[in-house]
């Protein structure tokens, strides 16, 4: 948490506040707490977060998150209530006096000082923040928590690389399902011994099987990936259409654990039959393309010099970006959001050791299709310690 103390005393805050459930990111990272329900969570400067919970949340809470925990009822909420007969009005006011006793020395509105000063994310609740603003100057944090998360810890690192490992069981479980469909006309069926066997293999069938493959082993996939032919040349069409021979299929594969919360991220692009002369062709630059920026990626190396050589690659090979070609970023961080900081993009800035990034180069036609290969790795002091261990195969 020093760093989040060194964020407010940046910002000249006494406290970053939190409203939000355990699938907003900063939240997760803060408490340490999985919920479903939006949360309170304050983090005085110099001090453990306080996570204000319902009193049937209190045990569990207790013993599973990184806060000192506290009911409503024992931070007054419900007198609070009875006086304003408003949730977000009693709650700001409660919010505002917590800080203000527990904030720094030599802030205390309480005792008829200052305001506290409080900073709060960019989707902080507009209602609760209309409302803290009667009791507390509020500064809206621009990408600070975003930049703390970014850099990974060893904890956080292995558990990125445990949710890496069973993303690649479930792509080898998707490559199987493709390599072995039956195919009848060029178009692929179930396989024998499958529900549904000898029925379409369409792409919402086999990304419900990957997704169902994920809930059996402690993920969850939601958009998942599985185009064939011209969906391909748009990056990101989920894909809905029979899955055919002879046409690429791209497997763009991103899970969450639902025991940690963080994510990993991995794309494939495969082939069932025979491939065209082009088709191929792309496919191999593609490879070439990820392969250079992997190679570039080090602390220190900013983003968009890695993205920029990528894409003069792929000019020099002969690819051209208008509306079609490149276009996209090379590549993301992943924690627990699955697209964080930092970037490697037009814009990315420099990478530092902790970081883990995407690399996902990918080009995409209208008259060849679409092929995108994506591994995931942590940036180091000299290089790219690849996570991502999955083969590259075009053609199965």
């Amino acid at each position: 948490m020093k760093n989040i103390d060194t964020l407010l005393k940046s910002a000249n805050a006494d406290a970053y506040i939190l409203y939000a459930n355990s699938n907003d990111p900063d939240m997760r990272y803060i408490s340490g707490f999985n919920v479903s329900d939006p949360l309170l969570c304050i983090k005085c400067a110099g001090k453990r977060p306080a996570l204000i919970v319902p009193q049937m949340e209190k045990e569990r809470a207790a013993a599973e998150s990184a806060c000192d925990v506290l009911t409503r009822g024992e931070i007054g909420f419900f007198e609070y209530y009875e006086e304003f007969k408003d949730g977000f009005k009693a709650q700001a006011k409660m919010t505002a006096d917590y800080v203000a006793e527990n904030g720094i020395e030599g802030r205390d509105g309480s005792a008829g000082g200052e305001k506290p000063t409080v900073l709060v994310p960019e989707n902080f609740p507009i209602v609760f923040a209309r409302e803290l603003e009667n009791y507390c100057t509020l500064t809206v944090d621009r990408g600070g928590m975003g930049k703390i998360r970014s850099v990974k810890t060893a904890d956080e690192t292995a558990k990125i690389r445990a949710c890496q490992a069973v993303n690649e069981r479930a792509l080898a479980f998707a490559v199987n399902v493709i390599k072995t469909a039956p195919a009848d006309n060029g178009e692929l069926r179930i396989p024998v011994g499958m529900s549904g066997e000898g029925d379409p293999l369409t792409s919402d069938v086999l990304r419900g099987l990957i997704e169902c493959f994920f809930l059996k082993n402690g993920c969850v996939a939601e958009e998942t990936i599985v185009s064939c032919g011209a969906e391909t040349a748009m990056p990101h069409n989920i894909g809905h259409g029979v899955l055919c021979e002879n046409e690429p299929i791209v497997l763009d594969i991103f899970p969450r654990d639902t025991k940690t919360g963080y994510y990993s991220d991995m794309t494939r692009t495969v082939l069932r039959g025979e491939a065209s002369r082009e088709l191929v062709k792309l496919y191999d630059t593609v490879a070439a393309g990820k392969k250079l920026g992997e190679s570039m990626i080090r602390a220190g190396v900013k983003g968009c010099d890695v993205h920029n050589a990528v894409l003069k690659y792929f000019e020099d090979s002969g690819y051209h970006t208008e509306t079609e070609g490149f276009i996209h970023s090379l590549g993301h961080g992943v924690g627990l959001a699955i697209h964080e900081q930092p970037s490697l993009s037009p814009s990315g800035g420099e990478l530092a050791q902790g970081h883990i990034v995407t690399v996902e180069p990918g080009l995409y036609y209208k008259d060849i299709g679409g092929v995108r290969l994506e591994d995931m790795g942590l940036v180091t002091a000299d290089g790219f310690d690849l996570f991502t261990k999955f083969e590259e195969k075009l053609i199965l």
